[in-house]
């Protein structure tokens, strides 16, 4: 019962916090970046959050729980690394762009209608992918906690997102994102030192892991490898976490869950800082997560599904105060990531393929109205596909992300450094990463198996860059791609104000000095307890 009322008081809280700021929206400028006025706490919060779903509190914790936490760790090391490199490369080029959306971006910097219409059509696609997995997860772990069916449970979560989404847009989604990466940070470096406690508390619980004979290998760093597991030899199980680290770090840099975000921001330097701060966070939890729920192997090595296990910790090592703090937390980093997918579909809906919104022709009051109603009537579609797809929480979820990194990444960055790339290239760029990723889906699905560094995120990656680079050589730059681009690179005024230059300078030293902290946590609470097995 506390559980449940937990929840359902969190669910009030998102509503009622959509409603009040509703209130204060008036134009779509504050609709779609939220007056481009947001500090540092906000944006980092709206990072974080829109990237830790389901996908991380249920797919990939489940995963570690199976026999790979240091691998997810691993990736976590290079895709973390995306949220600095893509500020620094690509976010903060972003907003000097005053686009709204980043197919307007796209439209804009290759003046060309067609590139805006295929990054609105990809956007489209792979965030309602990632949004069909997300609000599954949610639903899957709403229906457990409740005790009701799948379907009640993801009704409700559909009527808690798009209501505070549909309403207040990119302001509210800020606060509620914010609000939710508190409170999933504060249940998780809550909730894991009381589970590792329960399940033996250190340094018996990593012993304990270590040795554990339901689960050779699982706080080694290749994990289980061999017959019948998820990976081959050690080293296979490295180039995975590697690649994939590096494809997720693009997702990160590029996606538009996570760029859009800097829209927002009140200047290049929040923009920045908040990079910084999202990197730091996303180690650290990380750190947490997936040590902790694998430990959860030592006392019940057989929850099934494996996605359930922080959920199972909750419920049965939890005190259950915290226990409901964990579980909210994790619903709070479901529904987080659902209002932000929401809004960035609904919004391309509008902004980019309807002509007259598109180019800015409609008032103020009319485009929120048209806006409202396009987000409400892509949140319907999405919760009926959510009805016909079977929950698959990590798996939809990498392969929707993986899409952004393929077909995206090389224009982006071609966009900002390139005075050769032309709109042509860049168009058939998009094309061609988003076959190749899909492609090399619909080959696994037939039953090809192809090696680690044939991943169909690789496969349209290439394709992607050597179109951009092909197609470039035979085609002509226009004078409006070219003074964009010139316009980009320039520095803003604004942006020279001595005290906020000092200021961000200081976060490269934060960044080494929480590097090396979480180097010495490892040290002590992992590898010296591991190295005594060892021994």
């Amino acid at each position: 019962m506390a559980f449940s009322i937990g929840i359902l008081v969190s669910f009030i809280i998102f509503i009622v916090i959509g409603i009040g700021i509703s209130r204060k929206v008036s134009s779509v400028e504050e609709y779609y970046v939220s007056g481009r006025n947001a500090g540092t706490l906000l944006i980092t919060g709206s990072l974080v959050a829109s990237f830790l779903s389901t996908v991380a509190f249920m797919g990939e914790v489940g995963f570690s729980y199976d026999g790979y936490p240091i691998l997810l760790l691993i990736l976590t090391i290079f895709n973390a690394s995306g949220y600095v490199f893509g500020v620094l490369f690509f976010g903060k080029y972003l907003r000097r762009s005053k686009a709204l959306t980043l197919p307007e971006y796209f439209g804009k910097r290759y003046n060309s209608s067609k590139v805006r219409t295929l990054t609105a059509a990809t956007t489209i696609i792979g965030v309602s992918a990632y949004l069909i997995a997300v609000t599954q997860g949610g639903a899957v772990l709403l229906a457990e906690i409740l005790g009701v069916k799948y379907g009640v449970a993801l009704i409700l979560m559909w009527i808690v997102y798009t209501s505070f989404t549909t309403l207040s847009g990119a302001k509210g989604v800020l606060v509620t994102d914010t609000f939710m990466f508190l409170l999933f940070s504060i249940a998780t470096f809550i909730s894991i030192p009381l589970i590792i406690k329960a399940v033996g508390g250190w340094p018996g619980a990593m012993m304990d892991g270590a040795s554990l004979a339901a689960r050779p290998d699982l706080l080694s760093w290749h994990g289980i490898t061999g017959e019948g597991a998820y990976m081959g030899t050690p080293g296979e199980a490295l180039a995975w976490a590697i690649i994939m680290g590096l494809v997720w770090g693009f997702v990160i840099a590029v996606s538009p869950w996570q760029t859009s975000r800097y829209l927002m921001a009140k200047n290049e330097h929040v923009a920045i800082r908040s990079g910084v701060i999202a990197m730091i966070s996303l180690i650290t939890l990380y750190l947490f997560l997936q040590i902790g729920t694998s430990l959860v192997s030592v006392v019940n090595p057989d929850i099934v599904p494996s996605e359930k296990v922080f959920i199972w910790a909750a419920q049965n090592l939890l005190p259950t105060g915290v226990g409901v703090v964990a579980v909210s937390g994790i619903l709070a980093a479901a529904i987080s990531s659902c209002s932000t997918f929401l809004q960035l579909i609904g919004n391309s809906v509008t902004r980019d393929l309807l002509p007259k919104a598109q180019e800015g022709q409609l008032p103020n009051k009319q485009a929120l109205k048209l806006s409202r109603i396009s987000m409400f009537g892509v949140s319907v579609i999405i919760l009926l596909i959510t009805f016909w797809q079977p929950p698959s929480v990590m798996w939809i979820g990498y392969f929707a992300a993986t899409l952004f990194a393929a077909s995206w990444g090389p224009a982006a960055f071609f966009s900002i450094y390139s005075k050769k790339v032309t709109k042509t290239a860049a168009f058939w760029s998009i094309i061609f990463g988003f076959i190749g990723v899909v492609g090399g889906e619909v080959l696994k699905l037939l039953g090809v198996t192809l090696p680690i560094y044939l991943h169909p995120a690789i496969i349209g990656f290439s394709l992607s860059t050597i179109t951009i680079i092909v197609v470039s050589q035979f085609t002509a730059v226009t004078k409006e791609e070219r003074t964009f681009q010139a316009h980009l690179r320039k520095i803003p005024v604004e942006e020279l104000d001595s005290k906020e230059q000092k200021l961000t300078g200081r976060y490269p030293y934060l960044l080494m000095a929480s590097g090396i902290l979480i180097i010495l946590i490892t040290f002590i609470f992992y590898y010296l307890p591991i190295s005594k097995i060892a021994l």
